[in-house]
């Protein structure tokens, strides 16, 4: 199953993101939520580590802003993670409660990897995410395994479109706080697909899942059809009276 199919099969399923504190940056974990958002709804957002030591003062930053639930698990031997045993009962739980539909494990450990065999042995679809460094048993037991060097790259790229077009378009109407036009062109860049007019319903899941507090009212529209309308020299709009749909395209800037 390719990329895309995958994505695809994954829109608005219920999702478990696991996430091993001990083996993945603090300062990775907006991308790696970001990209986590493109296979559906993050329903139960668990990480874990002994958080009673100093090596996760960092983390402790990070969890309020993307709502992560920390689970405790004291380190009991000098130099042994000690988060693989709570993490795998937890994931075995989740599965048995049949509440979710997927997996995102986050981690580069190999002793996740029967792990992942035994979830998709449930019909789960696993997605792992962890550093090129990650064993290939890991890898190949993952339905698809997302390296966070790739997501950093990616999103490198995005930022800098962004950062262009920005320049470009700008509306003195708005507070430059409250600018709403980074988080769309983020949430219409999530949608992975050839063609490029986008089905504005999902631009809209997208938005919802990147800020939960977005509301085009903010910014003085009663549609977000009219929201990308405003950018009128970034964004093409159609309707399609056939599907009952709005679709939108960016258009190609010439620099």
């Amino acid at each position: 199953m390719d990329d895309k199919n995958i994505i695809k099969s994954f829109q608005e399923k219920r999702i478990a993101i696991l996430i091993d504190s001990e083996n993945v940056s603090a300062n990775k974990i907006e991308l790696i939520m970001k990209e986590s958002i493109k296979y559906g709804l993050l329903t139960i957002k668990r990480i874990y580590g002994d958080w009673t030591t100093t090596q996760l003062s960092s983390w402790k930053q990070a969890l309020p802003s993307h709502a992560l639930q920390p689970i405790q698990q004291f380190r009991n031997t000098s130099g042994k993670n000690s988060t693989d045993s709570a993490m795998i009962i937890d994931a075995m739980d989740i599965l048995y409660s049949g509440f979710v539909d997927g997996f995102i494990l986050v981690s580069s450990d190999s002793d996740y990897t029967r792990l992942a065999i035994r979830l998709r042995e449930s019909g789960k679809i696993v997605i792992g995410i962890g550093e090129k460094k990650t064993p290939q048993s890991l890898v190949n037991a993952c339905n698809e395994f997302k390296y966070v060097e790739n997501i950093e790259k990616n999103y490198e790229k995005i930022k800098e479109d962004i950062n262009n077009e920005t320049k470009i378009e700008k509306n003195d109407s708005l507070e430059k706080q409250l600018d709403p036009l980074p988080l769309l062109i983020e949430a219409y860049e999530m949608i992975e697909q050839e063609s490029e007019w986008k089905n504005l319903s999902r631009i809209a899941n997208n938005l919802k899942k990147l800020d939960p507090g977005f509301d085009v009212r903010t910014h003085g529209f009663s549609k977000l059809s009219k929201l990308f309308s405003n950018y009128k020299n970034l964004f093409e709009i159609r309707i399609d009276k056939t599907k009952k749909a709005i679709f939108v395209k960016k258009k190609i800037i010439l620099t």
